[in-house]
């Protein structure tokens, strides 16, 4: 799986840790910053995935906050962008086989590592099921 992959000031460390573990489960990851643990703003790093994501057919988004809500209300501003605030290997999973989510929100200060190793492996083991799921994501989409 490929992945564009930001965070904030506060979800800097888990983004990094997030970056490693894919990188030894064998996915490409493309970091989009920021590249220090400097106060920024997370609608600047959010919007920078959903774009990348949105131009890249197939690839996921990945966004890490203190609590993962910002990203995911700015992220899920633009058309097309399915952000799913997970919390467990359970909601990772439902995201992506329920709800065709294309891009995975988590909380530094939520969530610890070994929790996040849960939630990314439950994210890349499922895959949308498409079915009666498939006329729900349709009405997600608002004209």
């Amino acid at each position: 799986m490929k992945f564009y992959i930001a965070s904030d000031h506060a979800g800097f460390e888990t983004k990094n840790y997030s970056i490693e573990y894919l990188r030894t489960k064998g996915h490409e990851v493309v970091d989009l910053g920021p590249s220090t643990n400097d106060r920024v703003d997370y609608p600047d790093f959010a919007k920078s995935v959903a774009k990348s994501v949105l131009s890249d057919s197939g690839s996921f988004g990945i966004l890490v906050c203190g609590t993962g809500i910002g990203m995911s209300m700015t992220a899920n501003k633009f058309k097309g962008i399915r952000a799913a605030l997970c919390y467990c290997n359970f909601t990772a999973q439902m995201a992506r086989s329920h709800n065709d989510a294309n891009i995975l929100c988590y909380g530094q200060r939520v969530v610890g590592v070994g929790q996040v190793e849960s939630i990314l492996d439950g994210w890349c083991e499922s895959s949308f099921e498409g079915g009666r799921h498939s006329d729900r994501v349709k009405k997600i989409e608002l004209d």
